[in-house]
């Protein structure tokens, strides 16, 4: 932790009054550098105890930036929207994007501390919890993401004083209740220390805020933004995580490659195979003990493999209103301008729904990493990143399914041609379809490592062999059948 002492703790009118211009012509000058040049975004965490003057705090922060260009986020008990969503979704979704700044109240702090205070969780569950806190902001950081995390102190006689003299209704109003009250403070003010330990971070410090005197709280609190935003700009640009990434590969037939392709389905035991399992997949989500889940599905594959196909034969026994198809392309200036897995977090279902992604977040180790669009070391951190992810999906009660629907380099070529003699399905096959056919062996050693490092007990991967559309697509229902019951 770190305390920003160097102004008084007692400051008048007088000497508030002759250091503030030139704070906040600093601070607005560091803000509009990075709104023009967008090369990062701030997320301002503010926490504390009650009577500490966050709101006002906050307020002055707003009087002194580029409104235009800062959010505040505040957050209340769980809403029916986010039920059945990972604890972290709210937060990811609310996350600023390059050139923004978001201040943040009541953050992913608040309920670890709060539970662990009152008595809810135990000390391993807080240690769990504070770790995913820390890969959380470690996530942030390496994309591009400034964490400032403040705490506001106060000394108990001033903080019994101050809330002693304000009524009901004002206290409502004025102060945001959080985890930290009279009642709980000496046990909050000992987890609150714990917690700043474990997760005050080079990438996320905590830096506390004296608060007694709210004039000298305003501006230790705008100083530090200005000097840490101006740091960052100035700081040679670099992936503040990029060390040397080591993939190690044994010369082998990865499993991907392995995939036994000469299985097939006669029309026949199709159409029976098929009937007989959309009935089962749509029992299964009809079923009380689904209403409190969410299924999230996610196909990868060769071009041309079928994974369209697969879907329609998912989607067709399933309630429209219910469930969603995500076809994932590049991403979108906006999504560019967020850390890279949010536009996966904001495609995410609430409970009794379900997502379907044609590609999804494992384009990261696919083809970014073959194509160049991200950084070795950004693919190679990502592995661990995604576990996370789907970790978290499954904590939130989410039912992940994998496909990988793998065919050979000769069915490829005659599929691609196909499709350029069939009018109607001519719109399927691109320039870019054919320029990744001549990286076929790079494609297969990524897809090889994204299965050896992403294939999981609470997520693993299914390998299904796609030579023949019939057998494909009825093999993806019984395994998605087949999970879910085990799931159920």
């Amino acid at each position: 932790m770190f305390q920003s002492a160097s102004l008084p703790l007692d400051l008048s009118r007088t000497d508030f009054d002759a250091l503030e211009p030139k704070l906040r012509t600093e601070l607005l000058a560091a803000q509009r550098e990075v709104i023009e040049k967008k090369p990062f975004s701030v997320l301002v965490v503010i926490a504390g105890v009650d009577g500490a003057g966050k709101n006002d705090a906050i307020a002055r922060l707003h009087e002194w930036l580029d409104v235009r260009y800062v959010t505040c986020n505040a957050y209340d008990e769980e809403t029916e929207e986010e039920r059945g969503r990972p604890d972290l979704w709210r937060y990811w979704r609310d996350l600023p994007a390059l050139g923004e700044t978001s201040i943040v109240v009541s953050s992913w702090y608040n309920e670890p501390l709060r539970c662990f205070v009152q008595g809810e969780i135990g000390e391993a569950e807080f240690e769990r919890r504070l770790a995913r806190i820390n890969r959380f902001e470690g996530l942030l950081a390496s994309e591009n993401v400034l964490v400032l995390k403040f705490w506001f102190s106060l000394t108990p006689e001033t903080q019994k004083r101050r809330l002693k003299g304000l009524g009901r209704k004002d206290r409502a109003r004025r102060i945001l209740a959080e985890w930290a009250d009279i009642t709980h403070a000496p046990g909050a003010q000992a987890a609150f220390e714990r917690a700043a330990l474990a997760t005050s971070t080079p990438a996320a410090p905590w830096i506390v805020i004296p608060s007694d005197d709210a004039r000298a709280r305003d501006l230790a609190l705008g100083r530090c933004v200005e000097m840490a935003v101006r740091r960052r700009l100035e700081a040679a640009p670099s992936d503040p995580l990029a060390l040397p990434a080591v993939v190690a590969r044994i010369e082998r037939r990865s499993a991907v490659e392995a995939v036994d392709l000469s299985s097939r389905l006669s029309k026949h035991r199709y159409r029976t195979e098929l009937d007989r399992l959309q009935g089962e997949l749509a029992r299964l989500v009809d079923r009380k003990a689904f209403r409190d889940r969410s299924l999230v599905v996610a196909f990868e594959g060769n071009d041309a493999a079928g994974k369209g196909g697969a879907i329609r034969r998912v989607i067709r026994p399933l309630d429209p209103r219910r469930y969603r198809v995500h076809r994932i392309a590049a991403p979108t200036e906006e999504e560019h301008a967020h850390p890279w897995l949010w536009r996966f977090w904001n495609r995410l279902p609430r409970r009794g729904h379900s997502a379907i992604f044609d590609r999804s977040w494992y384009g990261r180790v696919l083809v970014e990493r073959i194509e160049g669009f991200c950084s070795e070391a950004e693919w190679a951190r990502a592995y661990n990143e995604i576990n996370e992810f789907e970790a978290e999906l499954t904590d939130a009660g989410a039912i992940v399914v994998k496909f990988w629907l793998a065919i050979s380099r000769q069915e490829q070529l005659a599929r691609f041609k196909e499709r350029e003699e069939t009018p109607y399905k001519q719109f399927k096959i691109t320039d870019e379809d054919w320029r990744n056919r001549l990286k076929w062996d790079q494609y297969a050693e990524a897809a090889g490592d994204m299965v050896d490092r992403t294939s999981t007990s609470f997520a693993p991967w299914h390998l299904v062999a796609a030579e023949d559309k019939r057998f494909a697509r009825v093999e993806v229902l019984r395994r998605l059948v087949e999970q879910l019951e085990a799931a159920l």
